[in-house]
């Protein structure tokens, strides 16, 4: 996308929100299953940029910088947060290295862990998010490798939590300084519970009319925070012994294994067997071999499918559901 077609949808965006609709549409990121679209009240999108301002601190006249695509919920609160703060957006067209002609460092920067980590190879950008004086991370994991590359920067950096539903993040917890904690902290007025499956139940009433139940499950600790264990829709059930996929990426990932997806296939002996889609940069031999010096015995992937290219959303999350259909032969 060209910065003026990232204009022409920023104005166009304007436009929508001025008009008399109570709602706006959003897409899902499909990251689970097909993109759909949703109707959003606004006046439930300023209630949620008001408790992200809130929390943050924003004031009239910082800097936002606008570098998400405008037909999911991240982008659209991004300028939401701007006219209930009375925020000055610096757009910048959604890529892998939004900070690279910058020319002015904004306040407040929101960021996919893939911009984060692009913006990290490069000393020039690598400064820039330093002076940033309020990043939040979400749409995606945080690996280890990240997360301690960021412990030492100097102002504050978030990751948060929420979904299209909760009309972006319903919590955050902060990953440098004295306050980094694995436990997100909810927002004012923000309910958590678990189900009896161990999943989140979200209750905010000025954001989402209705309590949200998750498939993330999920913790919660004596102070009421929480943190995500992974995904119940990304649980793998290999001859009674459950799986869950996130944990085992991030083992891969901590061991230097980026480029490759988990998932899973119908298999008759143990109902399903762990699949593993990986980046032709690797040979089948050497992901097979790290596999089983890295991973316990019952992990280990009983199949592997090289790729050009691993299957993502329109918001680089991994494809849950394209990457069952591939392991399936679809």
């Amino acid at each position: 996308m060209t910065q003026t077609e990232f204009l022409q949808d920023l104005d166009a965006f304007l436009q929508e929100w001025q008009n008399d609709e109570p709602t706006v549409w959003v897409h899902t990121s499909g990251s689970t299953g097909v993109p759909k679209p949703l109707q959003v009240e606004k006046k439930r999108m300023c209630a949620s940029a008001q408790l992200t301002c809130q929390f943050l601190g924003l004031q009239e006249g910082n800097t936002a910088l606008l570098c998400m695509p405008l037909q999911y919920i991240a982008g659209k609160m991004v300028v939401v947060r701007s006219l209930v703060a009375g925020l000055r957006l610096l757009p910048v067209a959604p890529c892998g290295h939004p900070l690279k002609d910058l020319t002015e460092v904004p306040t407040f920067a929101a960021m996919i862990p893939m911009q984060v980590f692009n913006s990290l190879q490069v000393e020039d950008e690598k400064n820039k998010l330093k002076e940033i004086k309020h990043l939040i991370i979400g749409g995606g994991a945080i690996d280890t490798s990240l997360a301690q590359e960021l412990k030492t920067f100097p102002n504050a950096v978030w990751s948060t939590y929420g979904m299209t539903e909760t009309l972006s993040h319903i919590a955050l917890r902060r990953l440098n300084g004295n306050d980094a904690s694995d436990w997100y902290t909810p927002f004012e007025n923000v309910r958590i519970r678990l189900s009896e499956e161990g999943t989140l139940i979200i209750h905010a009433p000025n954001v989402c009319a209705e309590e949200l139940i998750t498939n993330d499950i999920a913790e919660i600790n004596e102070a009421g925070k929480f943190r995500i264990l992974g995904r119940k829709d990304n649980t793998i059930n290999s001859g009674g012994v459950k799986i869950q996929i996130e944990q085992v990426e991030a083992l891969l990932k901590n061991n230097g294994l980026t480029d490759c997806q988990i998932t899973a296939a119908p298999d008759a002996k143990f109902g399903e067997i762990i699949v593993l889609l990986y980046n032709k940069v690797y040979t089948e031999t050497e992901i097979k071999s790290a596999c089983e010096k890295i991973l316990p015995p019952y992990w280990v992937p009983k199949r592997y499918i090289g790729m050009n290219e691993l299957p993502l959303t329109g918001t680089e999350k991994p494809d849950r559901a394209t990457a069952r259909k591939i392991a399936r032969g679809e």
